[in-house]
């Protein structure tokens, strides 16, 4: 009886067709209908398909040949089609059988959630989210206080000297005292970057995107920005990964695989390798900029201008229809402390342990480019662009940093504050120039991963390019403006 109700619920009539032709195909014995084993087929999905093959092996090529008619046929994926037609079956028989009473009297989250979805009350709560949650949050508490006492006080004054001292004493050769406690060593520069610059700046923005998230407000942000991220190509979806990408970008590539078009995903893609930084390197930016608020406001400016720039662009360029968007919004609700520690917990332990045996492998190639004279060849050629943009010799090393780690390299930067190598002017441009710096190396292997070799250099190639243009215009205007930050 079930399987009769289901199928008076009909697709649109192309998709019925290829349907009913798939069935007639299949006469292998399964667990389940065959209308259901061509549905699956038709959305892709990897088991039906290798169960296929394995039953259908006297039908299998005109089973696929059928499914790529069908994919043909429409714009869009065909999950994306099924998933939608169903959400409207839904809507149709909800409509139907239930009634709500017009004294329905709305609740103060259900005020709060439309208002929180309105582009003009919706955009100051945002900004209000942003100021206290990253800016206050992040960067003036994680990257500020955190950092200056880990940094300062714990390495600075006990950790480093100690560690120094030890080493010098009970390793005879120089050349591992070097990779140990030598200026770019795996002590005095790996460990001491991952734990007492990165872990607090991770640590609290994991903690504010775990409040964010528990209290149901990314579903509304979406729906905020649809019809803005529809200029550029991409729909209320992209919120997603794109947030994502403030923790981490490399896993927020792989979560583009949710997006539904291939338009969408490689624009979102190209976003996440040029504008958006990662929770460590935005968090070490805003302690750089900290002191200098007008600095904050141009490096931000240029990063939004730069992200709705270059996804009107590649809108533009690559072909295809707009995005549609659905979503269910979930209710609002406090978040709960447990929650918020367990998310902060399982995020910061799975991103402590990607970011820690990279920062040691990286501190062990700088020590063997040393070595064989690599690492000083690669700050020579890396040294003439960084001049272009009028940026010292000293700050190619942070940019060299940048490609083994986004964050790496914003470190990098902050020692170079540290030692007065680098002007106001000079802070602002290496660090917009840094965030549309080349993605990290985990990125890149990503993105060749998700979107093929091809598509993934050329990227890359794009982006090293257009980073230091940015940072060329950028030193241009402060100049001929005299700006003096």
């Amino acid at each position: 009886m079930l399987e009769d109700f289901a199928k008076k619920i009909g697709y649109d009539d192309p998709l019925e067709i290829y349907l009913s032709k798939l069935e007639a195909l299949i006469i292998g014995d399964y667990a389940i209908s065959k209308r259901s084993i061509a549905l699956l087929l038709l959305q892709e999905d990897k088991d039906i398909l290798a169960l296929i093959k394995d039953k259908e092996k006297d039908r299998i090529d005109e089973i696929l040949k059928i499914v790529r008619e069908a994919a043909a046929h429409y714009s869009h994926p065909l999950s994306y089609i099924i998933s939608q037609l169903r959400q409207e079956e839904a809507n149709r028989v909800c409509s139907a059988v239930m009634s709500f009473k017009q004294s329905h009297r709305i609740t103060f989250r259900e005020r709060l959630s439309k208002i929180m979805m309105n582009p003009f009350t919706g955009g100051p709560i945002l900004l209000f989210v942003l100021y206290y949650g990253l800016y206050k949050f992040v960067g003036t508490f994680g990257a500020g206080v955190l950092v200056n006492f880990l940094e300062n006080k714990v390495f600075g004054e006990y950790i480093n000297p100690f560690m120094i001292n030890l080493v010098n004493n009970i390793v005879p050769f120089k050349l591992l005292q070097d990779l140990l406690v030598g200026e770019y060593g795996i002590i005095t520069l790996g460990i001491r970057y991952a734990f007492a610059i990165i872990l607090p700046v991770v640590a609290t923005f994991f903690f504010a995107f775990a409040i964010v998230e528990d209290t149901g407000y990314l579903p509304r942000l979406a729906m905020l920005i649809d019809q803005l991220f529809k200029r550029i190509g991409l729909s209320g979806r992209a919120v997603i990964p794109l947030v994502l990408g403030f923790g981490c970008d490399t896993m927020a590539t792989m979560v583009t695989r949710t997006l539904p078009t291939k338009r969408e995903r490689i624009i979102a893609t190209l976003l996440l390798a040029l504008a958006i930084p990662c929770s460590a390197q935005m968090g070490v930016i805003l302690a750089l900029l900290g002191d200098k608020p007008w600095g904050l406001i141009i490096w931000l400016s240029v990063i939004i201008l730069v992200f709705l720039i270059v996804g009107f662009l590649a809108a533009k360029i690559m072909p295809g229809e707009l995005p549609t968007f659905y979503m269910e919004i979930p209710p609002l609700r406090l978040p709960q402390l447990s929650n918020i520690l367990r998310k902060t917990y399982s995020r910061l332990k799975w991103y402590f342990m990607e970011i820690f045996p990279l920062f040691i492998f990286a501190s062990v190639l700088i020590w063997l480019g040393q070595i064989s004279g690599v690492f000083n060849v690669l700050v020579k050629i890396l040294g003439y662009p960084v001049r272009w943009i009028g940026l010292p010799h000293e700050s190619a090393v942070a940019f060299l940093f940048g490609f083994f780690r986004r964050d790496y390299g914003a470190a990098g930067l902050y020692d170079l504050k540290k030692a007065g190598l680098l002007s106001g002017n000079q802070l602002v441009v290496a660090c917009v120039t840094l965030t549309l710096f080349l993605p990290c190396i985990a990125q890149l292997l990503m993105n060749i991963k998700e979107r093929g070799i091809r598509m993934g250099m050329a990227m890359s190639v794009f982006i090293l390019f257009f980073s230091f243009s940015i940072g060329y215009l950028l030193n241009i205007i402060l100049t001929l403006l005299n700006v003096q930050l």
